[in-house]
């Protein structure tokens, strides 16, 4: 297994950085297609702090990428192979809820990915509607329960249970059990 991506945040910066320069963008073009501060896109680059899973996520989505799409890049995982070794999958936990999140497969010429997340007892992710903008995705639980609220209806799920994700709005997962509650989401790009 790769380390957690905590230890590159230097990867995610340069990525950032290459993205915007790619394009073109000032620091206040990305703020504002992204709707995440200058200051902290300028935090991140500067790796003085380390982006949530709910900024990552809002910063891909103004790149028109998954949060799945901009960790590769920053891990250079952009062309590899057909088979996603378990050793080889990327990790990365979210320094704000601790949520584990393993980037099981994804190709940037395949419109599938699919991602393995550990929600700690008591942790919860808000995630922007931006984020499923351009992408539908299903959640499996495989040991729970879990609670989504998706548009304001709130599902409750159990181990085995699956979630169909309607049109794109916030989405709030939250793990309200006593243990660890592992889940799997299956996406693919619209």
């Amino acid at each position: 297994m790769d380390t957690i991506i905590d230890d590159t945040g230097a990867a995610i910066a340069r990525r950032l950085r290459l993205e915007r320069d790619a394009r073109g963008w000032s620091l206040a073009d990305l703020a504002a297609r992204s709707g995440v501060a200058k200051a902290t896109i300028s935090k991140i680059e500067r790796e003085e702090t380390s982006p949530t899973a709910v900024i990552l996520v809002r910063l891909a989505g103004a790149f028109d990428l998954t949060l799945a799409g901009l960790l590769l890049r920053a891990e250079g995982h952009g062309d590899a192979s057909r088979v996603m070794r378990a050793a080889q999958q990327p990790v990365w936990r979210d320094p704000d809820s601790g949520y584990v999140r393993r980037q099981v497969y994804a190709r940037p010429d395949h419109p599938v990915e699919i991602v393995q997340v550990d929600m700690p007892p008591g942790q919860r992710v808000v995630l922007p509607a931006s984020s499923y903008a351009h992408i539908r995705q299903a959640l499996w639980v495989t040991t729970g329960p879990l609670t989504v609220l998706e548009g304001g209806e709130q599902h409750r799920l159990e181990a085995g249970d699956c979630l169909g994700f309607g049109p794109p709005s916030e989405v709030t997962i939250a793990n309200e059990g006593a243990d660890t509650c592992r889940y799997l989401v299956v996406l693919s790009r619209s």
